[in-house]
């Protein structure tokens, strides 16, 4: 059976003030045209569909021309939720949608509740965990530790079990959006640190033929079983040397793996150039990067008249400047933001504290009242927008189908 694994399309999103929805327009009909073209038998979108709870209205009419398209080439799809989606809204109507071969898994209690395909080497079930909260689930799969590891495991648990009882020599597949240990991070995806620490190892997804992650940006291979198929689109600069793609996934009789790389359109390279601003000006070697978006960082000691005008005389499509100047004392003249780059908000919080204090850093207890007030924040903001919890129209697609492909 032939899959396409694609995620973290984050439909509505800009770059840097740039609008990018002619490029998702673009990225999905690329994906149409690949589907017809590949004659793949199932299509894989492991969440962030959207790219905030309540997208704008050209991102849902975007979404609803693709799922419309996807129907209409009688290609099965199973989509999950993302940690940007908002579970409750992208859920409403899965079990009509359904109908159309589009199942839409947003309930996790419709994790061990699997889209059954067939080909002519028998059914594959196709797991949809969607994005779990751990503070919004925990009781749901009676686990002690508000952890993603403890619920994605348990969620791995009910999967496993639901496949002992099929026929031998069901393959499967499992979609989920999580932080995966051995993952590369990017300066665009939204921090789910909720409930402690946010990496799961690999290994629980042991059990099963073939895991399709989102969350992670770049396109990586954890293990032969277990990818990300990164976004389609580059989403900030630290993306620049992303190859995007999707996965093309040929399943098995016995549920062998062959993956290959297939390429999305790419609407603007991205640079980064780096130097004083005279010599970013006058370096001939620089004019290749004269229609990419640039990010332009001046290590000039003292700053430039004017420099991002300066700059965007050469680079026509400069969208960002930063300022690094050379022989900077490293304590000190940096930017809030490069000050902040790389730091969770708990670590913030913490300096925050040391620094009205005049350096003494909090103990444990009072991390301990930091911890519990940053994951109170976020799961309500998670339950108010339906973030890992059940929507209207979710229970509908509890149902497992069964269709037969070519």
């Amino acid at each position: 059976m032939r899959l396409l694994h694609t995620s973290d399309w984050h439909l509505g999103r800009s770059f840097h003030r740039v609008g990018l929805l002619d490029a998702q327009a673009a990225f999905i009909d690329h994906l149409i045209d690949t589907v017809r073209e590949r004659e793949v038998d199932a299509v894989l979108v492991a969440g962030d569909v959207y790219d905030r709870a309540v997208p704008p209205l050209p991102a849902v009419e975007l979404y609803d021309r693709a799922l419309h398209r996807l129907a209409d080439l009688g290609v099965p799809t199973v989509m999950i939720s993302g940690n940007h989606d908002s579970a409750r809204r992208l859920g409403v109507g899965a079990g009509l949608i359904g109908r159309a071969g589009i199942h839409l898994r947003t309930d996790p209690d419709g994790c061990a509740d699997p889209v059954v395909l067939a080909d002519v080497h028998g059914e594959v079930a196709f797991y949809g965990l969607p994005y779990l909260e751990p503070a919004l689930v925990k009781d749901r799969f009676a686990v002690d530790r508000v952890s993603h590891e403890a619920v994605l495991g348990a969620a791995m648990d009910s999967v496993r079990a639901d496949l002992a009882g099929r026929p031998a020599g069901t393959r499967s597949v499992v979609l989920a959006h999580a932080f995966v240990t051995g993952g590369r991070a990017s300066d665009s995806e939204r921090d789910i640190a909720v409930g402690g620490v946010e990496a799961v190892p690999a290994a629980v997804f042991d059990g099963v033929d073939y895991a399709a992650l989102g969350h992670l940006h770049g396109c990586q291979t954890i293990s032969d079983r277990v990818r990300y198929s990164g976004s389609p689109l580059a989403y900030s600069f630290s993306e620049a040397d992303h190859r995007k793609t999707m996965w093309l996934i040929d399943l098995g009789p016995a549920g062998e793996i062959t993956a290959e790389r297939v390429g999305t359109p790419v609407p603007r390279p991205l640079a980064r150039i780096r130097g004083r601003l005279e010599q970013l000006l006058d370096d001939p070697a620089l004019e290749a990067h004269r229609h990419s978006w640039v990010e332009a960082t001046l290590t000039d000691p003292v700053r430039p008249e004017d420099p991002m005008a300066r700059i965007t005389a050469r680079f026509p499509h400069a969208l960002s400047l930063v300022f690094d100047p050379e022989g900077r004392p490293e304590d000190g003249t940096a930017s809030y933001a490069q000050r902040l780059r790389g730091r969770t908000d708990q670590q913030i919080a913490e300096d925050f504290v040391a620094h009205v204090r005049g350096g003494g850093l909090p103990d444990e207890a009072e991390r301990a009242v930091l911890r519990e007030a940053f994951d109170t924040v976020r799961t309500d903001t998670a339950r108010a927008e339906g973030v890992g919890a059940e929507g209207p129209g979710a229970a509908g697609a509890r149902t497992a189908r069964t269709e037969t492909t070519r």
